[in-house]
């Protein structure tokens, strides 16, 4: 019988768990995305988060490989996670813009209404202002979101995968 190390144990139940919240964050912006509840692009992110911080309930920063250095882009993020830190406003950290996009734009491309490509480097999903929203994918990301400040990794980073 084979014996399992501690590592690899707690390798398979981490690449599980974090399987298991891009689920619930694609679930999340799935459902989201229908009520109006999605603010797209790093200057309309900024903007809804000065007018109503307390709405938002989740700031998703994406970047792809290139896009780390992009120092304009890095600054903006510094930004927005310190506001959103002060708010209380779970941040998450995505790796795939690419998935992303599918996901918001119906896998049209990532593109707006006039065709100019979404910036989705910043995304805020928003509480509908009708209801308080009790959705369970929205608290198993915030879970883990807490799960993570807890160990000091303030901004987790998920990984989208491709479908």
């Amino acid at each position: 019988m084979y014996n399992m190390t501690f590592e690899e144990l707690s390798g398979d139940y981490s690449q599980e768990r974090m399987d298991s919240v891009a689920k619930a964050l694609e679930e999340v912006l799935t459902s989201a995305l229908p009520q109006g509840c999605i603010t797209v692009g790093v200057y309309e992110a900024a903007k809804s988060l000065n007018v109503d911080p307390d709405n938002v309930v989740l700031c998703i920063l994406a970047t792809d490989d290139e896009d780390v250095k992009d120092v304009a882009l890095q600054i903006h993020f510094t930004l927005i996670q310190a506001f959103c830190c002060e708010n209380d406003i779970n941040i998450l950290r995505v790796n795939n813009t690419r998935r992303l996009a599918e996901i918001l734009g119906g896998g049209g491309g990532g593109k707006q209404n006039g065709g100019e490509p979404m910036d989705l480097h910043c995304v805020l999903v928003t509480s509908p202002h009708s209801t308080s929203w009790k959705d369970p994918a929205l608290s198993k990301v915030n879970r883990f979101c807490r799960e993570s400040r807890c160990m000091d990794q303030w901004v987790p980073i998920i990984n989208l995968p491709e479908r």
